[in-house]
């Protein structure tokens, strides 16, 4: 059985940008993505995934098979799908496909920033949030959490609702897929509730351990997320923004 997803709307590159990142994180031979059948321009064919019940036992497995996909790695942060050189897109909207050897700058100049201004216009973020918002990209544009580590190859959209619960386990749809760090990835399936996240984090750090201090660090690694909402979905991911950007001010190593 097949998913036909087909839009005659869509940008230019959407659908193959999608079937790139796709192919590009099961390339990995870590998490499982939902397996390209075929994709054109405004059209891609997609296997049809069954549904089962979320369970602590899959979502541990899929935490484990989670940090193989990011051990995979990727050129550069920011870096496109391989065999990909077309745009990026989260959701609808399209991303910068920026590279940097910097992920702070990378981040903030291209993950952060470019969602600021359609915030402001939509009346979802005020002038004094977006103040705030955009010091904290200077303080991490500066590379002050910069910590060494080379670029992972993230899903990059890794909400809930891109984490199919299947009865072979965890299937992923839907990526951003890109260059990133591995913290944002996790920190965006903390954002909309991942069931049995607990165990899904537990199953991460059996298999890759994490720096310490992570955990404060997910207000930084949602800050991408929730601009990205705040461009579109309503005032309180402006608010939600705002509070996480204080959050990282708070969090200045300096």
């Amino acid at each position: 059985m097949h998913h036909t997803k087909s839009d005659r709307a869509a940008p230019p590159g959407f659908f193959e940008a999608e079937a790139a990142g796709l192919r590009w994180l099961a390339a990995a031979g870590g998490a499982r993505t939902v397996a390209v059948i075929d994709v054109a321009p405004g059209r891609i064919v997609l296997e049809r995934v069954a549904h089962a019940s979320p369970s602590a036992g899959a979502a541990r497995e899929f935490g484990r098979d989670l940090a193989r996909t990011h051990a995979a790695g990727a050129p550069a942060f920011g870096a496109r799908p391989d065999a990909w050189d077309g745009p990026l897109f989260i959701g609808s909207r399209e991303m910068p496909a920026l590279t940097h050897e910097s992920w702070g700058a990378f981040y903030a100049e291209a993950r952060v920033r470019p969602f600021l201004a359609p915030a402001l216009a939509a009346g979802l973020l005020d002038e004094d949030e977006a103040r705030i918002v955009h010091r904290a990209c200077d303080l991490v544009a500066s590379g002050a959490f910069d910590d060494g580590a080379p670029p992972a190859r993230i899903h990059g959209d890794l909400w809930a609702g891109n984490v199919l619960f299947s009865p072979d386990g965890v299937v992923l749809i839907d990526p951003a897929a890109h260059g990133g760090h591995p913290e944002t990835d996790l920190a965006m399936l903390a954002l909309f509730g991942l069931p049995f996240l607990d165990d899904a984090l537990a199953g991460y750090l059996e298999a890759a351990p994490l720096a310490p201090g992570w955990r404060a660090r997910v207000p930084l690694h949602q800050l991408h997320p929730l601009a990205v909402h705040a461009a579109g979905h309503g005032r309180g991911y402006g608010v939600a923004l705002t509070d996480a950007a204080q959050a990282v001010l708070r969090l200045d190593p300096s």
